[in-house]
């Protein structure tokens, strides 16, 4: 189940889920019918993989908790197939909203770390999420659908130059000291651009990050005075409520007749969004993002077939590992019943040998091996005729075997 860019915008984006990821996953992991689950909230998408003996049913609770949340609308509901490859696009970069960026990869990483430690990942979700992760390497040293300028922070950029001009004689203001600012900082230094102040609520990591780029850090508690003299504000922090305030830029624009472009990259805003009713201010934010989008797909044409490519080789082995995977545990459960017979069979055996005054020891271990050999010798055909079966996706054959072994839980 997702809600994405591509049909949200980031006020829906916002109210898909207001939590921390961990609490999702606890969440989604306290109903009987889900034996895992791994959820993924960026700030383009909350997406949440389900394995449940009964999908329909699980889906329909879903469902529910997103018509109380007003989303229901924007919800996309995908089979276990569709769900696979749609994984693999995403590690890609190819469903990133600046298709072709690395931080996704990171972050679905991340993400599948904090579901591991909230113990909701079991065998399947595992394969699919380790697979995929080696997919989004493998296309990105493959192809080069990640070079060059490519993601949301350098997006933000691009849209300020298209907003402002060149930046060269511009103030600029960057709130945050996280992955998505140090972006930013990294596409304004490329630009050889130095008139950068970096406001953080820990001031260290505002020192770091203008030891790294050549910009200038400043206490966040004068946010406002900084405001003030800058021209362009881009804020990408992680922050739970707004760092920007429409009190705090009527103040700061007070002075005069000036214009101030405020990009606000964070999910959830920073910025509130009276902000944009100021006089000289204009707000933008990750929806207005999407022009700068569709001209980054336009150029990665050909990268993009290549990665489609690979994504559709890998889909088909990860399809054939899920069938195998299947019939593994078909078959793991016909040799636990097998061998339980045979134990249970060897211990009779050897009280009637026992009874009849024959050398105990060695008696044992010739049943033992006897029995051992005859339990390998009658799976050896099934386990293959079996294996066979879920390669060709013949599903009728696996069903019959399980509800002939009596196998199904």
């Amino acid at each position: 189940m997702l809600i994405t860019h591509k049909t949200a915008d980031v006020k829906d984006i916002e109210r898909a889920w207001h939590g921390d990821v961990s609490s999702l996953n606890r969440l989604i992991a306290s109903n009987e019918l889900v034996s895992e689950c791994v959820a993924l909230k960026t700030c383009n998408r909350v997406e949440v993989y389900i394995v449940s003996p009964d999908g329909r049913k699980v889906f329909d609770e879903l469902l529910a908790m997103a018509k109380k949340a007003g989303i229901f609308h924007l919800i996309e509901i995908h089979d276990h197939e569709r769900s696979i490859f749609h994984l693999l696009r995403l590690a890609s970069g190819l469903e990133s909203m600046m298709v072709g960026e690395d931080q996704i990869l990171g972050q679905i990483k991340d993400l599948f770390e904090i579901a591991k430690r909230s113990g909701t990942v079991g065998e399947t979700l595992g394969l699919l999420f380790n697979k995929a992760i080696q997919v989004g390497k493998r296309v990105r040293s493959e192809t080069s659908i990640n070079k060059g300028s490519v993601s949301i922070g350098s997006a933000a950029v691009e849209l300020a130059e298209e907003t402002l001009g060149k930046l060269d004689d511009k103030r600029i203001l960057i709130i945050g000291a996280g992955e998505m600012a140090h972006l930013v900082g990294k596409a304004l230094a490329a630009r050889g651009i130095d008139a950068i102040y970096i406001a953080n609520r820990t001031f260290e990591r505002a020192k770091e990050m203008a030891e790294k780029l050549g910009g200038i850090a400043v206490k966040y508690d004068d946010l406002g005075e900084y405001i003030r003299v800058a021209d362009l504000v881009i804020s990408a922090t992680s922050a739970p409520h707004h760092v920007i305030t429409r009190e705090m830029v009527e103040q700061a624009m007070a002075d005069g007749d000036r214009n101030l472009l405020i990009i606000d990259i964070a999910n959830p805003r920073d910025v509130e969004e009276s902000v944009k009713e100021v006089p000289g201010v204009t707000l933008q934010n990750i929806d207005d993002l999407r022009m700068i989008s569709e001209r980054n797909i336009e150029r990665r044409k050909m990268e993009i077939e290549k990665v489609e490519q690979i994504i559709a080789e890998e889909f088909e082995r990860l399809l054939e590992e899920f069938k195998l995977k299947e019939a593994d545990d078909l078959l793991g459960k016909l040799y636990s019943r097998a061998e339980e017979i045979r134990i249970r069979e060897t211990e009779r055996a050897l009280r009637l040998i026992s009874m009849s005054g024959y050398d105990p020891e060695k008696t044992a271990k010739i049943v033992n091996d006897l029995t051992s050999a005859i339990v390998s010798k009658i799976l050896a055909d099934p386990t293959l005729a079996i294996k066979k079966a879920a390669k060709s996706d013949d599903k009728e054959l696996v069903l019959a075997a399980s509800c002939l072994f009596d196998l199904s839980d």
